[in-house]
């Protein structure tokens, strides 16, 4: 059963991303395959970015003060000698151990030298806030001082976008096809939650003509082979939330296709 929404499905941006960007990265190698034959091929490869929450909790409060006075003993508390007093046991808290995140990522090589022609990069949650930010425009401005072209696509509502000297328009959704002749000039889509995804050119080596990769039947096709309408509830809000008209028009449309009651 297909997705009630006609483009970006926006409740496969919680919990179901990490199955969604795996399948999603796979569907779009499967696809461009066939249309590279013979002189390219497409492969998915698999690393592992930094992720540490930006909203690390330091400290509970701005205020330390220079001595403190006990009140009362807790009552494991020994006396020793005059006021000499056993020390409470220790808190225990967890603390911040960086996450290893998979991130994969679409390549495209020429059969005969194996040379990176184009890497396609669909964005994680990793790829969009602390140190995985960081990692990702590292990564991306050794892409874009290469001979490689790059594919950035940005179906996640949250996190920062990747850095461009304008302003980009007001939409949940974006793909960038930064040629590597065009540099620093960059072609963005921007695409709106009513929107379908674009079929995009995908380029090549020079002399080669572009092929198309229509990421709104790569998308249909993972959602339909995974069944992702069977684990997404859509009678619940959206685990990144839909605001303002984004979200009057979502449940105008839940409504619609029978995935919500029309009087709630």
């Amino acid at each position: 059963m297909p997705s009630p929404f006609p483009g970006m499905d926006p409740f496969l941006e919680g919990s179901e991303w990490t199955s969604f960007h795996t399948e999603l990265s796979s569907e779009i190698a499967r696809q461009l395959a066939p249309k590279l034959r013979p002189k390219y091929v497409a492969r998915t490869t698999r690393r592992f970015v930094t992720e540490t929450p930006d909203d690390v909790v330091i400290t509970t409060g701005d205020l330390y003060p220079d001595v403190s006075v006990i009140q009362s003993q807790p009552s494991n508390a020994v006396k020793t000698a005059g006021t000499v007093a056993m020390a409470p046991p220790p808190l225990q808290l967890a603390t911040v151990i960086p996450a290893r995140v998979p991130h994969i990522t679409v390549e495209i090589r020429d059969t005969a030298n194996r040379t990176l022609v184009t890497a396609i990069e669909i964005l994680s949650p990793a790829n969009k806030r602390g140190d995985g930010y960081r990692e990702y425009i590292e990564k991306r401005q050794r892409l874009l001082y290469s001979p490689a072209h790059l594919v950035e696509i940005d179906l996640l509502r949250l996190g920062q976008r990747v850095p461009m000297q304008q302003a980009l328009p007001s939409a949940p959704y974006f793909v960038f096809l930064s040629r590597a002749g065009k540099r620093p000039v960059v072609d963005v889509w921007a695409i709106q939650l009513n929107m379908r995804l674009p079929a995009v050119p995908v380029p090549l080596l020079a002399g080669d003509p572009d092929v198309i990769l229509d990421l709104q039947t790569a998308l249909d096709a993972v959602y339909d082979a995974l069944s992702y309408d069977l684990s997404v509830d859509y009678s619940r809000p959206p685990e990144v939330a839909l605001k303002g008209e984004f979200g009057a028009w979502a449940t105008e449309r839940l409504k619609a296709a029978g995935k919500i009651p029309p009087h709630s």
